[in-house]
């Protein structure tokens, strides 16, 4: 399993693609001039992005003379790449160099192993947002004014890595089902498992809620309450699948954040006969932490993780969250994220076995001041016979 986010670009005859020098500097300037009538890059610019090693600075060379370039930089301590500036010279274009050009920018993007691609073009500009919508650029956001002229920016980015199946003919996806409510990811996530494992409800719309009612773990709480790891095995066992269970501590969890001891007390007799009922059927409870080595080998066995996160690295806001792991490599883990609202800006294709960076998954698995952990791992009866 290997990322990967370049599709196949014919490349023009005699076409090089190879890093800005200081010698291109001058026919820079003259591409600039003819392609721009605002917002230019200057000779000084160029030179300082050149001369500091400033991003990725790659040029387009025909016969040996400049007839594009692409400009990439980056924010520290972020997976965000910026296409900060790309041209060709207009009489090459309409030649797949703007193509290649992108390729090159996403490649370098992705060799620093950077989740999202994201640059600024005029609103008016049809060609160039014509190119970029036709590589997977969505529409992010706009940005009024931004331009020198008092023009409108809009804002496109675009997932790079991608998730590759192995040549294994029988390698096959976990089909992506979306949330119905806000508080039954947990639900959406093993309908996930279990039509992956080739047992879908006839009925998902309700199955979602019989799940849910089954496994919530909240009472009396303001709005509604989401589940708890235990009663998603319980429901996990209920349609026919193995569970086993890995939580950070024993007895009861998730009560931290309840301030009303009655509350308190219902939320733990639920879990508490949830474990006593897991415990009848010997299902597995693992009292400690979940390690990536260990998901690795329980996806490796053909086995699913329901795994609770924080949403918090994502979009700023606290939120337990549970979503199903699909796979993992020595980069990233891929989550099938049933909730479109996490990612707003990615198409639901992209919420499937969306790739999270293995250093942002560790700071998201968890929930709550002491990170309380959870997750579910299920597979089919004959995976664990």
């Amino acid at each position: 399993m290997t990322p990967i986010q370049i599709t196949a670009v014919k490349r023009p005859a005699a076409l090089q693609v190879t890093r800005a020098k200081r010698q291109h500097i001058k026919a820079l300037v003259a591409i600039e001039q003819r392609c721009f009538s605002i917002d230019r890059l200057s000779q000084r610019s160029f030179k300082r992005f050149i001369e500091q090693d400033i991003g990725d600075f790659a040029v387009a060379l025909i016969d040996q003379q400049v007839v594009g370039y692409c400009l990439v930089i980056y924010r520290q301590g972020t997976q965000l790449a910026r296409l900060y500036s790309m041209a060709v010279d207009p009489d090459f274009q309409r030649q797949g160099i703007g193509t290649c050009l992108l390729a090159e920018a996403e490649r370098v993007a992705d060799d620093r192993h950077c989740l999202f691609m994201r640059l600024e073009v005029q609103v008016d500009n049809q060609a160039a947002l014509a190119l970029y919508h036709r590589h997977h650029y969505f529409d992010l956001d706009m940005r009024a004014e931004y331009y020198e002229d008092d023009s409108d920016a809009l804002i496109l980015q675009k997932l790079l890595p991608r998730y590759e199946h192995s040549e294994n003919s029988e390698d096959r996806r976990v089909p992506l089902l979306t949330q119905s409510t806000d508080f039954t990811c947990g639900p959406a996530s093993l309908l996930m498992a279990l039509t992956y494992y080739g047992q879908p409800s006839d009925d998902p719309y309700h199955e979602e809620l019989e799940i849910w009612r089954e496994a919530t773990t909240i009472y009396m709480t303001s709005g509604h309450g989401g589940c708890g790891p235990h009663g998603l095995a319980r429901a996990a066992l209920k349609r026919g699948l193995q569970a086993e269970l890995y939580v950070s501590q024993s007895g009861p969890v998730l009560l931290d954040s309840v301030r009303n001891d009655d509350k308190k007390q219902v939320m733990a007799r639920i879990q508490e006969a949830d474990i006593m009922a897991l415990q009848k059927q010997r299902v597995p409870m693992h009292i400690g932490d979940y390690s990536v080595a260990q998901l690795r080998l329980d996806l490796a066995a053909d086995k699913l993780v329901i795994a609770l996160i924080s949403t918090y690295v994502f979009d700023g806001i606290k939120a337990p969250h549970w979503v199903l792991i699909c796979a993992a490599d020595e980069q990233f883990v891929y989550i099938n994220d049933p909730d479109q609202d996490t990612f707003p800006w990615q198409s639901a294709s992209e919420r499937q076995y969306l790739p999270i960076p293995i250093a942002t998954f560790n700071r998201a698995f968890g929930f709550g001041s002491r990170k309380q952990k959870a997750a579910v791992v299920v597979s089919c009866p004959q995976t664990l016979a």
